[in-house]
């Protein structure tokens, strides 16, 4: 009987052993992750704008007169450049959505066709952000925008983050808040 106690004893002392393993694992894959994903950020912006931000005036699909740097004075605004063809705004233009729900949210389409489409694109989604057309690629190229989804934060008319590529609700909470 004590030989039975002792093998459910060790069996006991190895599940603790199992999970430290597995977190530590898991926390290395999360570090790695993310630095790989700041040096995207870092390459992919190294052609955008640091500082002032370029100027984003338009009127917006629905009609409203859309000015970044008004809309930025003494809170952060998001500047949104993504497309209607791009599979990976698909996964952040949810985030993007719920976030503009309480707060500022500029998106810039790019080349993504003419307004009726891009409202089609939106209803068909239940986006409701408000999205100035850059058919020309004027804005994006103004901005250096190489990569879409790309994710700007700016405030007082300043840049305070930029990002691209995929961004989880946490980590656009995260960068507004440190913003």
């Amino acid at each position: 009987m004590n030989i039975d106690k002792s093998k459910h004893d060790s069996e006991q002392d190895k599940k603790p052993r199992k999970v430290k393993k597995w977190a530590k694992e898991l926390i290395s894959i999360l570090l790695i992750v993310s630095l790989f994903s700041f040096a995207l950020d870092y390459y992919y912006s190294a052609n955008m704008p640091s500082g002032s931000a370029p100027h984003i005036v338009g009127t917006g699909l629905n009609g409203e007169t859309l000015d970044v740097n008004e809309l930025s004075k003494n809170q952060p605004v998001v500047v949104y450049f993504w497309a209607t063809w791009c599979g990976a705004c698909s996964l952040v233009s949810p985030t993007i959505e719920r976030y503009s729900h309480d707060n500022p949210v500029v998106s810039v389409a790019l080349s993504s066709g003419d307004d009726a489409q891009i409202r089609q694109y939106m209803q068909e989604n239940e986006y409701q952000f408000s999205v100035l057309n850059d058919v020309t690629g004027t804005q994006s190229q103004n901005w250096g925008v190489r990569v879409t989804p790309t994710v700007v934060i700016i405030r007082d008319g300043e840049i305070k983050n930029i990002t691209t590529g995929v961004l989880s609700p946490m980590g656009l909470w995260f960068r507004v808040f440190m913003s």
